[in-house]
């Protein structure tokens, strides 16, 4: 399937119905994760115009190992509650940040990188296995409606069950 070019609404809710939609016309029947996560971080990258790295990071043991991913390259490796990625798996719960020179522990892959969001994923049992991760070269870029917004799309992302969650 070729990717048509798409204009996403201004209004939040309305830009979240047509990402959903357009993550799961990506995903289709795909079962394979990474192909998942590798069409997911395409079609959110897409949607994100001022978005500089949109991808996955997983679970492997204690750290996270950097998954599918659009932008430049990234750091391998994460510890469990280091940098924004590593926090959102200790606390178990989305990061919001505003300016990523403020956030003790951050990270830095790409020095024009200003806010950052991070979702947990969550398999259908609750079980954690990687995050959703996005920086921007804007500060404040991400808001609690992206939040609210992405904890949706991530939702159709597990493969253990994906056709259960797939958008209706």
């Amino acid at each position: 399937m070729s990717y048509i070019e798409i204009e996403y609404p201004s209004e939040k809710a309305l830009f979240y119905e047509v990402l959903k939609e357009q993550t799961a016309l990506y995903i289709g029947d795909e079962t394979d994760q990474s192909a998942v996560l590798a069409n997911a971080s395409a079609v959110i990258a897409q949607a994100f115009p001022n978005a500089n790295w949109i991808g996955f990071y997983l679970v492997d043991g204690d750290e996270l190992v950097v998954g599918p991913f659009q932008g430049k390259p990234a750091v391998s490796r994460i510890g469990y509650g280091k940098g924004v990625c590593g926090t959102a798996w200790k606390e178990d719960k989305a990061q919001v940040v505003e300016e990523v020179s403020c956030f003790s522990g951050h990270i830095a892959c790409d020095c024009n990188t200003h806010s950052e969001i991070v979702i947990p994923l969550r398999r259908a049992d609750g079980t954690f296995w990687g995050v959703l991760d996005m920086d921007s070269v804007l500060p404040g870029h991400f808001t609690e409606e992206d939040r609210v917004g992405l904890e949706q799309i991530v939702k159709l992302l597990d493969t253990s069950d994906l056709r259960k969650n797939k958008f209706k």
